[in-house]
Parts: structure tokens; C-alpha cells; sequence
């Protein structure tokens, strides 16, 4: 076996993360007790929460530790087990975090099913990002036949997902993505109703134009500026699931200026729904009708992903910062070995 190799916190970043703020090193992997598992690590999911993990500013989730492993779910295969569930050979889920290899209870491993597509769906369309989309739309977005339901980075993992939801629901599905190659495959091959640049000069009007009906749902996982050209168009009673807000991970930028009351007041006026929300408070009731809905619409492919993969551990950290800048074209992956 190769020498066990983790990515660590090796500081906390100020601003964007830097490379400096990640350190390469090799461990001694302890041998499985009792009712533990030995993990080879195949795939790592590289996803924006992780930026929050590395503050140390209070939130839904402990920070990880300056010298501590950084946090993230992975596809293993087990190597060694002392837990009956698990057998040597099995490919399964865990939060083993970035690296190469890791020993785990097995109350803490998890067997998938995907129904016939990749083993790396487990940690994207049909893992946590997928899990996402769809009970933030399903308990929160709710769209109903014949509404516009706009979500941003609607060619990633969580806003590919929620498009699609919405056109199974009947709704109109409007995308904002950065780039045409992007726009061209929401459109294109995800089948969106419509897309928009939030690059172009023209991304306000654009958007006005593609929803000529106001926008009853907005998926929110990106804030700043696309908040701002979404507000207006809110309509009454519309619904506003917010998983993320990618724009602001790395603190507010120059000239950024005080949108809450302006938020506030379309909130009030206009009796607007937003909810914050974790996925993970919707586990218990909808996980299971996620993966018997999902998981052949995924396999037959009615519900269509992209994956980004990455080879190579050591290569984790300047794909993570660049995803933070929107540099990933689709679910971002680390293949570990």
C-alpha cells in the first residue's frame, strides 16, 4: 500500500483561500478495532461548503481545526473490515475528508445504491447535492405547473437538479449560468426553458426578458449580484430556498453595498417565502423517497449530470479555489487512486 497521504488546514484563509492555506502530508493509518472499517479512498467530493469549514466564525457546523484533516465526503472501497455489515470489496460512502486512505466506525459507512449509474453519483446527483436540490424544492420551492422556477449555477450538481424538478413539475425552468459553454448545456442538454449570462453586460435585462411572468420560485445558492436582478422579479407569494451563497464565501468585495433593506421591504410588500435550510434537517423524511424517485430517473437518463474530475489528491486544493470562482463545469471530484 502506498503511504497514507491527507490535505489539512494548514491556516485559515483571509479573503479567497490561497494554496498556503492547505498542507500535503503523510500519516500512519491505525489498524481497524472492533466494528471499524479500513477505507481506500476512490473518489472526493469537492464542494463550496467547505469554504465556511475553514472560518472559525460560528455557523451550522463546528470549523475544522487548523493542523485537522478538511472535511468531505467520499467513494471508498473497503480494504480491511471488523464490522459484519462490510466485507472487503464493497464500494461505499463515508465523511472519511481529503485522503488517500482513513479507518472509520461503521456506523458512520454508508452502502449505496444508484441503480445502475457511476459509483460517483452517489456523492453528487444522487448524494448530498442532489438531496439538495430536491428537498429544498419539495418542501420549500414547491413549484406547481405553469410557474417559473429560476435557479443560478444551473450547470453544478445542486442547480441542474432543481431546472429539472421544476420541468418534471410542469414549471418553467430558467437557468443562470457563467459562460456559453455553460449556458449552451443547460439549455442544450439539461433542456432548460431558458438561460442567462450572468457574465454579460446585458445579465439584468437579459433575465427580465426570460422571465416575462416574474419568477415564482428562486433557488438561491449564489447571492450577490444575480440576487440583485432576481429581486425585482420576485412575484407575489413566490418562494425563495436559499442552500448557499457562494458569491459572499470569501467575504464581500469592493463596492459591495447593504442589500437587506432592499430585501426586507420585497419581502414584507410582496409576502415573499424565504427559508434557509441544510439538507441534512430533511434526511429523515425524504431521503429515501429522494433515492427511490431519483436514482432511475438518474440511470435511465432522464435526469442528466455533468462531473468535473480532478486526478490526484495533492491537486484538490487549486480545484477547490477555483471552483469558489466558478472555474468547475459541473460536479467537481477529486479521483484519489
Amino acid at each position: 500500500m502506498t503511504r497514507p497521504t491527507r490535505i489539512v488546514l494548514a491556516s485559515r484563509p483571509k479573503g479567497a483561500p490561497t494554496a498556503e492555506n492547505f498542507r500535503v502530508e503523510e500519516f500512519d493509518l491505525p489498524e481497524a478495532r472492533e466494528g471499524e472499517v479500513t477505507l481506500r479512498i476512490l473518489y472526493l467530493s469537492l464542494d463550496p461548503y467547505m469554504r465556511g469549514r475553514m472560518s472559525d466564525a460560528k455557523s451550522y457546523a463546528a470549523p475544522t481545526p487548523v493542523d485537522g484533516v478538511m472535511e468531505g465526503e467520499t467513494v471508498c472501497e473497503v480494504s480491511r473490515s471488523r464490522d459484519p455489515a462490510f466485507k472487503p470489496g464493497d464500494i461505499v460512502r463515508a465523511r472519511t475528508g481529503w485522503c488517500t486512505h482513513a479507518v472509520l466506525a461503521g456506523s458512520s459507512v454508508y452502502h449505496f445504491n444508484t441503480h445502475g449509474a457511476p459509483d460517483t453519483t452517489a456523492i453528487g446527483i444522487l448524494g448530498m447535492p442532489g438531496f439538495t436540490a430536491y428537498s429544498g424544492m419539495k418542501v420549500i420551492g414547491q413549484p406547481k405547473s405553469g410557474e417559473t422556477v429560476v435557479v443560478a449555477a444551473a450547470s453544478g450538481p445542486v442547480g441542474s437538479m432543481v431546472g429539472q424538478l421544476a420541468r418534471l413539475a410542469g414549471a418553467r425552468a430558467v437557468g443562470i449560468a457563467g459562460g456559453k459553454d455553460k449556458c449552451d448545456f443547460v439549455r442544450n442538454e439539461l433542456g432548460f426553458d431558458a438561460v442567462v449570462d450572468h457574465r454579460s453586460k446585458d445579465f439584468v435585462t437579459d433575465l427580465e426578458h426570460a422571465c416575462p411572468n416574474g419568477i415564482d420560485v428562486y433557488f438561491e445558492n449564489v447571492g450577490g449580484h444575480v440576487w440583485d436582478a432576481v429581486l425585482p422579479l420576485l412575484n407575489q407569494f413566490a418562494r425563495v430556498p436559499v442552500c448557499g451563497l457562494v458569491a459572499t464565501y470569501n467575504g464581500a468585495g469592493a463596492g459591495e453595498h447593504d442589500r437587506l433593506p432592499g430585501t426586507m421591504g420585497a419581502i414584507l410588500r410582496r409576502s415573499i417565502q424565504v427559508r434557509g435550510f441544510i439538507q441534512t434537517e430533511f434526511v429523515k423524511d425524504h431521503y429515501k423517497d429522494f433515492e427511490k424517485e431519483i436514482g432511475p430517473l438518474v440511470a435511465n437518463g432522464s435526469i442528466k449530470y455533468r462531473e468535473d474530475v480532478v486526478d490526484g489528491l495533492e491537486n484538490a486544493p487549486s480545484a477547490f479555489i477555483g471552483m469558489l470562482d466558478g472555474k468547475n463545469f459541473g460536479k467537481l471530484l477529486v479521483r484519489v487512486v
